[in-house]
C-alpha cells in the first residue's frame, strides 16, 4: 500500500448517507461493489466498505496500491460546488483512522482524491494543508 486516498461523497451537508447506499450507487455505476474502504458519516460514525485486503475501486491508477476513505459530504446545498462542510466529528474520525492505517501502512503517502487525479475537487478540501497540523501523519 503506498497510498491512503481521501475522498468526499460529494453529497450535501444534510445528506448523510452511508457505506450501503453509497454501495448501491457503486454497483449501479458497474462496480461489484462499494470502491472504498471506509465510509466516515456525519456524526463521525465510520463504517467498513471493501475488506482492506481487497483492492478499492476509488481513484483509477492507484487502487492496487491504496485504501480508500469517504468522507460523507463535500458539496455545497444550492449550486453542486465543492465545499468543506464536514462535522468536527468526521474530522476527529478521520484523524484516527488515518493514525491506525499509518500504523500498519507506516510508507504510505495521505494525500486527496486530487492529489493523483487533477480533474477531481474531491475531497473539497486540501488534504496536506490538514496534515500539517498533525505531525504524527505528515
Amino acid at each position: 500500500t503506498d497510498f491512503i486516498v481521501v475522498h468526499c461523497s460529494a453529497t450535501p451537508a444534510k445528506l448523510d448517507v452511508d457505506a450501503k447506499e453509497i454501495d448501491r450507487w457503486h454497483k449501479e455505476r458497474g462496480f461489484l461493489r462499494i470502491g472504498y474502504h471506509y465510509v466516515i458519516r456525519r456524526d463521525g460514525t465510520r463504517e467498513k466498505g471493501r475488506d482492506i485486503n481487497d483492492v478499492g475501486a476509488h481513484v483509477t491508477g492507484f487502487n492496487h496500491k491504496s485504501v480508500g476513505i469517504c468522507l460523507v459530504g463535500g458539496m455545497d446545498e444550492h449550486n453542486a460546488e465543492p465545499e468543506d462542510n464536514f462535522t468536527a466529528e468526521q474530522w476527529i474520525t478521520l484523524h484516527i483512522t488515518l493514525t491506525e492505517l499509518r500504523a500498519d501502512y507506516a510508507l504510505a503517502k495521505i494525500v486527496g482524491h486530487r492529489e493523483l487525479d487533477s480533474a477531481k475537487a474531491c475531497p473539497s478540501f486540501d488534504v496536506q494543508d490538514w496534515l500539517k497540523g498533525f505531525p504524527n501523519l505528515a
